[in-house]
């Protein structure tokens, strides 16, 4: 004998019902009988119907009508012309019966509990018979059985306990006498005095697994519109898949923190008598599903992770629970009279604390009720008044295989603090089968796809990134991306998501990822007014696991934003200078909030684009080495000035073949004026440790007085007088043997910007082109300094080492 029930969705509409029956004619080569929720969403209808009577208006009515349309059209669809007057006229006269119940509640102003489980039981009553006649009209031998003839309960209302003796001699009495196809109702029986009750939430499950334990099914089958247990919630986590085989117990876990695709109740009269309960899809039949039994060994640590929302921690805390016997059984008994559940209790071993977890609808009720309970410990300060928390959840991660593995605790909550998922309260069971932690609930959707990824995918790291400047730079890391995309994703095991790009003008976000090949222009054709706080705002509200914010901007007012974003948990990788150049209080607050909040704040590619000096340089300090002198060509644009500026040139013309080249800024009095370079050796200059300001750099502005002021076409104009000037500077240090550089030093703790010339012996004498080099002079680098030396700039090497700084956070967040 095999049981099987079919959900709201999977009879939803007339269709649906055609596909179910094509589902069940495989079975009937066997023993089978069927069980059968409501038309979907028909028994919200029917509590809002029996509301708006209550209330006495007349609204009532049009809802009855459309609910009596609904299944008549059912009807009409399902059931062939000939045979349908006879199961019209009856679901006609039970519509009849619910509206007479209707009206007497819309006369009276009152609805009890056994009249709404009267009301509501019209749904199953309805759609079972109207599904077997269905049966019926296609040449099977079906039979409407209404459970209340054979499941007996007690008269507790809305949620009603069965009596199991009775009712399984009942149903194996019934099952002996009737061997047509038993189409059954869900959801529903009778009190010992023959009043209508229903079983509670998933009542429907509960009643198909009531008659498997009856009849000793072989198997019970549980249909609806998953694939079966998944490993999270798939609304909420992408990558969530289907559990093939889990425990009981494990199976129990999960449902009782918010997994709802069975329920506890359910699972009861299964595990008595060791009946295997599978999980499928209607709307993907030949799926193999879930299946639940007593042993669901298969090496998995753990099989699910879950999350109940709308849950309120309430602390009670003092010196007055230390040593005091009784106290946890009088909050608790305290709670049990109220009848409120308490979801999950945490007890610090030093008995100052007790907190638990309650459905926050009981907040006030279960407050007040603790405080009148300890109202003399209260009044005499020897324990606090109560602490309330609301708006959390509970993520709980399950499974058998955790008995006994060292290490699952601690990459739970190591993949949530790295996430800037705060733990509030924590409990788990001797059992060592279920972790629970109490978070924010606005964190529920970032805490599951963090516990996910560590747990099922843990060979396999997600980057969300969202991008700022779409520029030459932001443009390359763009298609940097496309073009690693699969090898990443194939041989490191890292997939890098691009959830948003933005310019100053527009931008546009999509949470699964834009697509890399146009989401540029699609975010100029498509994309929203940009503002950087509109930005920061939805990007901290997306609450995305593992995110990087890409500043590809020489923007301060992007910077401005940094304190925000390191705050929220998301970390940064950026080429712009801005931040790390500004005042040292606002360099040591983002170094110090990326450390507090355990979030990356990567800028290699602040000094020497793609080169790896910012890193060298933090590798040394580590390891206990000491700077004694830093030195360096750090402007690639000015490098390939002095570096192209060879006898017979004009120092104006080499500017201008800089700027055509596309090596200086739109103004190359920005390159010029030294600026750049001091950005640079100040930002090195405070990763050495000293605390220096931008003013405190000595800076040699090499755009005469003259030259400031006007337009680029002015500039070049006026600086065609000075070339007299630098040729002299060239010839003299042609005359000795040298050649010109402009370089900065960091020694003795003064740091200095300038033009200066260098001889054949000296590492910048042969310096070519845009290439930046950088002399580390330190205690175990001291007679031959360390040399980094290469391309200083271009679009393409410093979105290199963006993306670089990307990956290098990939690989932390594993």
């Amino acid at each position: 004998m095999k049981i099987l029930k079919f959900g709201g969705s999977s009879v939803a509409t007339p269709a649906r019902i055609q596909s179910v029956v094509e589902i069940v004619k495989p079975y009937l080569k066997g023993d089978v009988a069927v069980v059968y929720s409501a038309f979907g969403g028909i028994t919200d209808v029917l509590i809002n119907v029996s509301k708006l009577a209550l209330e006495g208006n007349l609204e009532y009515k049009t809802k009855l009508a459309e609910l009596e349309k609904r299944h008549l059209d059912a009807v009409r669809e399902l059931i062939g012309v000939q045979k349908q007057s006879s199961i019209l006229a009856q679901v006609k006269f039970m519509i009849n019966e619910l509206e007479d119940v209707l009206h007497g509640i819309f006369l009276v102003k009152e609805r009890t509990p056994r009249t709404l489980d009267y009301i509501m039981s019209f749904g199953e009553r309805l759609s079972a018979y109207i599904i077997s006649e269905a049966f019926k009209d296609r040449g099977i031998a079906a039979e409407f059985l209404d459970a209340r003839k054979v499941v007996r309960t007690d008269a507790n209302f809305g949620y009603a306990k069965v009596d199991f003796e009775t009712t399984n001699k009942l149903i194996g009495d019934y099952f002996k006498n009737h061997t047509d196809l038993q189409i059954i109702t869900g959801f529903i029986g009778t009190s010992e005095t023959g009043e209508t009750t229903t079983l509670g939430r998933s009542g429907s499950d509960y009643t198909a697994a009531i008659f498997a334990g009856a009849l000793h099914a072989t198997d019970l089958e549980i249909w609806t519109d998953v694939d079966g247990m998944m490993t999270a919630d798939p609304r909420l986590v992408k990558k969530a898949f289907t559990v093939p085989q889990m425990s009981y117990e494990e199976a129990m876990e999960l449902s009782h923190f918010g997994a709802k695709v069975i329920f506890p109740a359910t699972m009861q009269p299964a595990m008595v008598n060791r009946i295997p309960i599978w999980i499928k899809n209607t709307f993907n039949p030949s799926f193999e599903g879930t299946v639940i039994h007593a042993d669901s060994k298969n090496g998995k640590l753990i099989k699910g992770i879950s999350s109940m929302n709308q849950v309120t921690l309430l602390s009670v805390q003092g010196s007055g629970l230390l040593g005091v016997v009784g106290a946890s059984m009088r909050l608790f008994a305290t709670l049990a009279r109220e009848k409120i559940n308490v979801i999950l209790i945490s007890q610090a071993s030093s008995e100052h604390s007790i907190c638990l977890a309650i459905e926050n609808q009981y907040t006030k009720q279960a407050k007040s009720a603790i405080e009148k309970e300890f109202q003399y410990e209260i009044r005499n300060e020897e324990i606090d008044e109560v602490q309330v928390e609301t708006d959390l959840s509970i993520v709980a991660v399950v499974g058998d295989g955790m008995k006994h593995s060292p290490g699952t605790s601690g990459r739970m909550f190591s993949s949530l603090g790295k996430n800037g998922v705060n733990v509030m309260a924590i409990a788990q069971g001797s059992s060592e089968r279920n972790i629970s932690a109490v978070v924010r609930q606005a964190d529920v959707a970032k805490a599951l796809n963090a516990l996910h990824e560590a747990f099922f995918l843990s060979d396999r790291k997600v980057l969300n990134v969202f991008l700022v400047g779409t520029g030459l730079i932001g443009n390359s890391l763009v298609n940097m991306i496309e073009e690693q995309y699969n090898k990443l994703a194939k041989e490191n095991l890292l997939e890098v998501n691009v959830i948003a790009v933005a310019n100053s003008k527009k931008m546009i976000f999509n949470e699964d990822g834009l697509k890399l090949s146009t989401c540029i222009e699609r975010m100029k054709q498509e994309g929203e007014a940009m503002s950087m706080k509109g930005f920061a705002d939805k990007m901290i509200g997306l609450n995305l696991p593992n995110s990087i914010f890409v500043d590809c901007t020489s923007s301060e007012e992007v910077t401005a934003s940094y304190e925000e974003i390191l705050s929220a948990n998301i970390s940064i990788v950026t080429p712009n200078k801005k931040a790390n150049s500004a005042s040292m209080d606002q360099y040591y607050t983002l170094k110090q909030t990326a450390f507090k909040r355990g979030v990356k704040f990567l800028y290699e590619t602040n000094v020497g684009a793609g080169l790896p000096v910012i890193n060298t340089l933090n590798d040394l300090l580590l390891s206990g080495d000491k700077v004694i002198c830093i030195e360096g060509v750090l402007s690639g644009t000015l490098n390939f000035i002095f570096s192209s500026y060879t006898e017979g040139k004009k120092f104006s013309d080499v500017v201008k073949e800089a700027k055509e080249k596309g090596y200086t800024e739109p103004d190359p009095r920005d390159d010029l004026s030294g600026m750049d370079v001091a950005r640079k050796i100040l930002i090195l200059s405070r990763e050495t440790g000293l605390s220096f300001e931008l003013n405190d750099i000595q800076v040699e502005n090499l755009v005469p007085d003259d030259c400031r002021k006007g337009s680029v076409e002015d500039f070049f104009a006026s600086l065609e007088k000075h070339d007299t000037a630098f040729e002299k500077l060239r010839a003299g240090a042609h005359s000795k043997g040298e050649k010109l550089r402009y370089m900065a030093v960091l020694k003795d703790g003064k740091v200095s910007v300038k033009l200066g010339s260098v001889n054949n012996d000296h590492p910048f004498y042969s310096l070519s082109g845009s290439d930046n080099i950088i002399l580390l002079t330190t205690e175990r680098y001291h007679e031959r300094p360390l040399v980094i030396r290469g391309p200083g700039a271009g679009a393409a090497v410093t979105a290199a080492g963006v993306f670089a700084d990307v990956i290098r956070i990939g690989h932390y967040a594993k």
